[in-house]
């Protein structure tokens, strides 16, 4: 069986898997590898460093061709992804919930497509959890972007000029990314504040010595798998005057809220943004799904009348290619482990996280949450 590693289209600099991940791969049961020419480019991994560990470089007709699995971090454009055919396996980060577009089209086709970012929330699935694995690089490089854009320093300094205060950073949304963010934030020297309306955020939070930004009477659905749901009208009342007070009062401000398959909740209005102090920085990561912040502009860095600096971003973990590649190579390993028994492909859809994963098969909807968001849109 041949694997196919795709080179990223659209200015991704990523890269699905890396030279240092091919030596496991061949320990699985796949016979070759082939690596589309530069894929790993912009991730700093040159051609000869695949060859080096047994991988083969060709160009893009050859991989889609010859594999039968095939990894790439973004989901196929539609013209490419019909011409997958049945007995093919496509790995990767589709967002499917947000594009079944992109389902309808790999159904037709009858091939088989996993889409990590559908894992299950649970502890076995963590070894392949892409969003995680990302959301860490984007927590840590959203605090860095905002430190670069920021006009005062994060730490307190105590000088012969003086004492500079140290700046107050609040994080919107405590998962993954948000944590990061707040760790990265507490080592640079900032006062940090967090919001999330998951309860079980709150100790999390504080065990990582930030403070914890609470509203009363949020819904907090354990069936939801340990994302965040939809509030009510009356919470987000009081949640957005709560947000409002602490951000004006902000140096910074990391959006990171998102609810998967849907429309990015709207926490940092444009009344709170103008009441924002002249010089701070928003870095809205939940800018592709429509922004935590209202004015943000998804891909674009802008600035308001006061002075407020808002930085759409939603792939953040681009801007460290190189570990990035590395941990998303490394889920996509931790997957294949699992359809890969003793050295035989095997498609167990009795596997949670196999079934779960599984947007397509043979022209069917294998996922019981992708079968539930088709049903009803």
């Amino acid at each position: 069986m041949t694997l196919g590693i795709l080179k990223e289209t659209d200015g991704e600099n990523r890269v699905s898997i890396t030279p240092d991940a091919v030596a496991a791969l061949l320990k699985l049961g796949i016979e070759k590898i082939l690596v589309e020419r530069d894929a790993g480019a912009y991730a700093f991994f040159d051609n000869a460093s695949y060859e080096s560990q047994g991988a083969h470089v060709a160009d893009r007709e050859t991989v889609l061709q010859q594999s039968q699995i095939i990894t790439s971090i973004h989901p196929l454009d539609a013209q490419t992804a019909g011409k997958l055919s049945t007995g093919q396996v496509i790995i990767g980060q589709m967002n499917p919930m947000a594009q079944q577009s992109i389902v309808e089209v790999l159904l037709k086709t009858g091939a088989t497509a996993f889409s990590l970012d559908m894992a299950p929330r649970t502890t076995r699935a963590q070894a392949l959890d892409v969003l995680s694995s990302m959301a860490t690089v984007g927590g840590y490089k959203a605090v860095l972007t905002a430190a670069n854009h920021l006009p005062t320093f994060f730490p307190m300094f105590m000088t012969a000029a003086g004492t500079i205060k140290p700046a107050k950073v609040l994080i919107l949304g405590a998962g993954v990314a948000g944590l990061q963010a707040i760790a990265t934030a507490k080592r640079l020297g900032a006062v940090v504040e967090a919001f999330d309306v998951r309860a079980a955020a709150k100790e999390e939070v504080l065990s990582l010595g930030a403070k914890f930004v609470e509203v009363a009477g949020a819904t907090d659905d354990k069936a939801a798998g340990g994302y965040a749901v939809e509030q009510s009208d009356e919470f987000k009342q009081r949640q957005a005057q709560l947000i409002h007070d602490h951000a004006i009062a902000s140096d910074v401000v990391i959006c990171t809220a998102q609810i998967p398959g849907r429309k990015a909740p709207l926490l940092l209005r444009t009344a709170t943004v103008n009441a924002m102090k002249n010089g701070a920085v928003v870095v809205d990561m939940a800018a592709s799904s429509g922004g935590n912040c209202e004015p943000t502009e998804n891909g674009k860095t802008i600035r308001t009348a006061n002075g407020v600096c808002i930085i759409g971003d939603s792939n953040l973990a681009g801007t460290a290619p190189k570990d990035a590649s590395v941990m998303f190579g490394k889920n996509i390993v931790n997957f294949l482990k699992l359809i890969f028994i003793k050295g035989v492909f095997t498609l167990n859809f009795e596997d949670d996280i196999v079934a779960g994963t599984c947007i397509a098969h043979e022209g069917q909807v294998v996922s019981e949450r992708m079968k539930s968001v088709m049903a009803t849109s």
